[in-house]
């Protein structure tokens, strides 16, 4: 079978056969040359694989332009074709894809079937802890309440009962999950004065004056708890771990931040916490089911600041992920462990 030209034409009986968008070849040609060394190569597009059925590749790299504007749960037909394709791949070993979590239905159905899964772990980490903090001094700082008032051409000043915002230094955030996201957003948050508990899979010490405690101690420090912060990855433990009893055990006022994953929260439990009162308010950039249906209670609430699953978005993004992908290329080539690969 005649291979799509790539970039290397050495004369190989098995060349490593490469899948990925026509941009990101046009991109990365030099560097896919680079990292291969002396091992042939050939580069088949997205484009044409999807055209001609061609399911002939071994590695494939799952860029930010293939995903478009597609979610989890509406999935465009050409990112669909893109995942029947990977799917019917059989001499398919490792896709690496540009997002941090790899939870989309695909690629733990490769997973499970013995494909390497790598991800792209810690390329927006530090814009995602960026979007986080600016959340929680959105919140903190009352703008809802101001936009609000803004569009009303009111000028309430933020005085009186309800209204004066809290200090930020001493109070606690508690952080789900210490991976790249939680870690930077850990430094910002200290650097503002707030003390951080991470809660994380295993026991450890303090670190860095981070508090480290376990799932199963969530419930314990909760009660000291401002700002719940949601940065962990969608597993068996985490899903539907935030319900109305973790909720029930914050303090009256206290907020909460999502920019881990939807399915972390039962959204109805979320929203009878806020309706109530008991919860301050919170910032979500996630949510189970995406895009958020227009018939959502969280689109009007008042103390709630909705983005559509932009927290990591970031023009920087998508050489952060280049980078990730050829250092993992290297390794495969060189038989090398790979980079942020999923286990279990």
């Amino acid at each position: 079978m005649t291979l799509e030209p790539g970039f290397d034409t050495r004369d190989e009986p098995e060349p490593l056969r490469l899948l990925m968008s026509a941009s990101a070849r046009a991109h990365l040609g030099d560097r896919v040359r680079e990292a291969c060394g002396d091992r042939a190569f050939d580069v088949l597009t997205l484009e044409h694989a999807v055209r001609a059925q061609r399911t002939d590749f071994d590695v494939a790299f799952i860029s930010r332009d293939v995903t478009g504007t597609s979610t989890k749960h509406r999935i465009e037909p050409a990112l669909q074709a893109v995942y029947d394709l990977l799917l019917a791949s059989q001499q398919l070993r490792w896709v690496h894809i540009h997002s941090a979590g790899a939870d989309r239905p695909a690629f733990v159905t490769l997973h499970q079937r013995g494909v390497r899964v790598t991800t792209s772990s810690g390329a927006n980490a530090r814009v995602v802890a960026a979007t986080a903090l600016a959340g929680l001094l959105a919140l903190n700082r009352r703008f809802p309440m101001l936009w609000a008032q803004q569009l009303q051409r009111q000028w309430v000043p933020l005085l009186g009962a309800g209204r004066l915002p809290r200090d930020l230094p001493g109070q606690t955030a508690t952080i789900l999950g210490w991976g790249p996201i939680a870690q930077e957003l850990a430094r910002l948050l200290q650097a503002l004065g707030l003390h951080v508990t991470a809660v994380r899979m295993q026991a450890a010490a303090p670190a860095d004056g981070v508090r480290m405690c376990t799932y199963a101690d969530l419930i314990a420090v909760l009660p000291r708890t401002d700002w719940l912060i949601l940065a962990c990855p969608l597993t068996d433990l985490t899903r539907g771990l935030v319900d109305a009893s973790v909720l029930a055990a914050l303090p009256a006022g206290a907020h909460l931040i999502n920019v881990a994953r939807g399915e972390v929260i039962c959204e109805c439990d979320l929203v009878n916490a806020l309706r109530s009162g008991h919860l301050g308010g919170a910032f979500l950039d996630v949510f189970s089911r995406e895009p958020l249906p227009a018939e959502s209670d969280l689109w009007a609430m008042p103390n709630v600041i909705v983005t559509p699953h932009g927290a990591g978005h970031s023009d920087g993004n998508e050489a952060r992920v280049a980078d990730l992908f050829m250092a993992n290329l290297s390794q495969w080539v060189t038989g090398q462990p790979l980079h942020n690969a999923l286990t279990g």
